[in-house]
């Protein structure tokens, strides 16, 4: 008989507060229900003060297995999305070898399964090698046990009209789509961060907004030729929001994202010459971060992707020119998207479950998560504490790398707990060791 949970005075929402009773898998009862069905085994916790929330989805994670698992495993990412709040995440497809085969994808499926933290659903690439000259196997990787539905060639452009029209009429057959990083790359040759005032008194080359806009602009368009469905990776700058809203007045079938740091920090960040805030897209002006902000708040932008992106030390502790591209952000999403977004009222935290559960779950056709907080659904939830008040010390978290921008930092908001399927992979904020008894000693090793 598996374990039932009886959340005491949770507020599901953010609205009033209820208890809710998990159990076989699934939201048992709610209310008075809830207490009366519990038993006397279950066990209670506690939730006043705390909101409960659909599980989260992450439509953008890197966790670099195979083949860079010294930056992060598909075990140690997969812990730091429970950390995070988060039941499903979208692993991305430039690993090593490409997930380009359904042999990769399920490899990586199964490794997200054998770890047992999170669903890991794999994203497929659209070319081969990502090297955009021939479209992967897109048919077999949709097929597989893994049932791929996103693919992307993040990390790179599919910069060819032809192939990217191709891979739109591919994935429409089986209602997939294709997750674009829009990036001209002609006009960002040797880019090291935002073309602006910032970059040319610091001296450092520039990533104009318009190589993101172009590529955006050009793939609208594609899509509405082809009728498929696009989805715009990490979308950064005014121009692009507002060419997502034309788009969609349109009835263009094109959703976007943008990340945690996108909605938090600014070019500025470039002064001090830190690698860790070196990103790409990068980090753009403060009116850029005032549009993308304003695009979430009114649902021109859609989601909310973490776009986690580890590193070992070494490939961020250097000169800003050598280091690589990325930051980690799995377990400090919920708490930026409370600071810019909850806090400063423009969301509530029903939008909250939209753009970081619901929305994503259903982009990536993930049909059990980002589930209504109702009876007889899955028990994916996650409970969270507005109140809390945390500093960010990376080298604490789950993640095994520690290129995080917020080092230091003192953001909103705690995950309390985690539930896949009614099994509490954290509780009290910590997560619980070998939640299912799948966990392999090398593995929890690995992640210490």
């Amino acid at each position: 008989m598996s374990t039932r949970y009886l959340l005491r005075a949770v507020a599901p929402l953010g609205g009033d507060a209820v208890d809710v009773l998990l159990a076989d898998g699934v939201i048992a009862a709610i209310g008075a229900d809830a207490s009366a069905e519990a038993g006397p085994d279950a066990i209670e916790v506690d939730g006043a003060g705390l909101v409960l929330l659909p599980g989260l989805v992450d439509l953008h994670t890197h966790l670099r297995e195979p083949g860079r698992e010294d930056a992060e495993t598909v075990l140690s990412g997969t812990r730091a999305a429970a950390l995070g709040g988060f039941t499903a995440v979208h692993a991305m497809a430039n690993t090593t070898p490409t997930q380009d085969t359904a042999g990769v994808v399920e490899q990586v499926w199964r490794l997200g399964r054998d770890a047992g933290w999170v669903d890991v659903r794999p994203v497929g690439a659209v070319s081969v090698g990502l090297e955009g000259e021939q479209l992967a196997e897109l048919g077999a990787m949709a097929g597989s046990a893994a049932r791929v539905r996103v693919f992307s060639d993040d990390g790179k452009c599919v910069h060819d009209p032809v192939l990217m029209r191709r891979a739109l009429e591919y994935t429409k057959a089986f209602d997939g789509v294709v997750s674009q990083h829009s990036q001209e790359p002609r006009l960002t040759a040797g880019a090291q961060m935002h073309e602006g005032v910032v970059s040319a008194e610091i001296g450092l080359a520039g990533w104009p907004a318009v190589a993101e806009e172009a590529i955006i602009a050009r793939d609208v368009l594609l899509a509405e030729h082809v009728g498929a469905r696009l989805h715009v990776c990490h979308l950064s700058t005014a121009g692009s929001v507002e060419i997502i809203r034309w788009a969609k007045s349109r009835g263009i079938d094109v959703t976007a994202e943008v990340t945690p740091h996108h909605l938090m920090l600014t070019d500025e960040e470039a002064r001090g010459y830190d690698p860790v805030f070196k990103v790409n897209p990068p980090l753009r002006t403060a009116a850029d971060v005032e549009a993308v902000r304003a695009g979430l708040a009114d649902g021109t932008i859609d989601i909310v992707a973490t776009d986690h992106a580890p590193h070992p030390r070494e490939d961020k502790d250097c000169e800003w020119a050598a280091a690589a591209f990325g930051m980690t952000g799995l377990e400090t999403a919920l708490s930026v998207v409370q600071e810019a977004m909850v806090d400063t009222g423009r969301m509530t935290w029903a939008d909250v479950a939209r753009v970081l559960s619901s929305t994503p779950a259903a982009i990536g056709r993930v049909e059990d998560q980002g589930r209504p907080l109702a009876v007889g659904e899955p028990a994916n939830l996650t409970l969270v504490d507005p109140a809390a008040r945390r500093t960010v010390v990376p080298e604490e978290q789950g993640t095994a790398s520690a290129n995080s921008p917020f080092r230091g930092r003192q953001l909103p908001g705690a995950v309390v707990a985690t539930f896949l399927r009614g099994r509490a992979t954290v509780l009290d904020g910590r997560p619980q060791d070998d939640p299912d008894g799948s966990l392999r000693a090398a593995g929890r090793e690995a992640t210490v």
